[in-house]
């Protein structure tokens, strides 16, 4: 596919996109911004709600590809997961259908198959005791399920309407690792940008499913799907681990928290504060 121009960001405002913002454009992008929040320093941004069906159409007119980051990114009641992530998520590609973009890269998670045990610690990268794409769906929240309804309906979209996606099921995207479990499912800054515009540049992805982590060394994943789209990770959480397993200890598969994917997901999520 040739490289897109123009890019439409959702959730330009919050955490990962902040870091999109700042990373994309040295790939070429130019960026139109989209969220509900309004973005300090960017008197172009469109502020609406993913529910304003007028003004997302509005903000996917023109653009040559989607970068779909919007919605609630914790654990939150059904009615409201149910109106940003799903109700959302449908509005936007109806919006991508009807102005005739055909790529769109969409931020799914990990907590789409949190409920799936985590490969034990002596399972070498590049063995097939790593997580593969095609693990069935197990959400470990009303969050997660969301996020299987949007992979699905990424799908739908791509065999009834031509529209590709590449889901991407991201770990965790920050400066540095906070917990033990976030050294195997850590996506740098950096290797985010890098999967991001290998996602919207591969030939032919049609509906494609992808883990979202830098290589790490206690990697849980399988990630030859990216590398298949062109990504080439270049970061590796380890170098944060000594400090970590100080601090923390080492992961008990005991505790529920440690034993599935999913982390505190499974038993205790974080809510959405708003």
């Amino acid at each position: 596919m040739p490289a897109p121009r123009t890019l439409l960001l959702t959730g330009a405002a919050g955490g990962l996109g902040t870091l999109m913002r700042g990373l994309l454009p040295a790939y070429g992008y130019e960026l139109r911004l989209f969220d509900m929040t309004p973005i300090e320093g960017e008197p172009g941004a469109i502020t609406a709600d993913l529910a304003d069906r007028d003004a997302l159409r509005e903000a996917v007119r023109g653009v040559d590809a989607i970068v779909h980051l919007a919605g609630i990114s914790l654990e939150a009641s059904f009615e409201k997961i149910l109106r940003a992530n799903i109700e959302g998520t449908y509005n936007l590609y109806e919006a991508a259908r009807a102005e005739g973009v055909r790529r769109v890269v969409f931020a799914s998670s990990n907590h789409a198959v949190g409920f799936t045990p985590r490969p034990r610690e002596d399972t070498p990268v590049g063995t097939a005791g790593l997580i593969p794409v095609d693990t069935p769906h197990r959400p470990d929240t009303y969050y997660g399920l969301s996020k299987c309804f949007g992979e699905d309906l990424a799908q739908l979209y791509w065999d009834q309407h031509g529209i590709e996606t590449v889901s991407v099921r991201i770990g965790s995207c920050f400066m540095e690792p906070t917990t033990v479990r976030m050294l195997s499912v850590r996506l740098s800054p950096g290797d985010g940008a890098r999967l991001f515009h290998a996602a919207l540049t591969a030939q032919d992805v049609g509906h494609t499913v992808v883990y979202g982590s830098s290589a790490n060394t206690r990697l849980w994943w399988d990630l030859s799907t990216a590398r298949a789209l062109g990504f080439e990770p270049q970061d590796d959480s380890e170098q944060f681990a000594e400090k970590l397993v100080a601090e923390q200890g080492e992961l008990d598969p005991a505790n529920r928290d440690h034993a599935y994917l999913g982390g505190q997901f499974v038993t205790n999520p974080p809510r959405w504060p708003h």
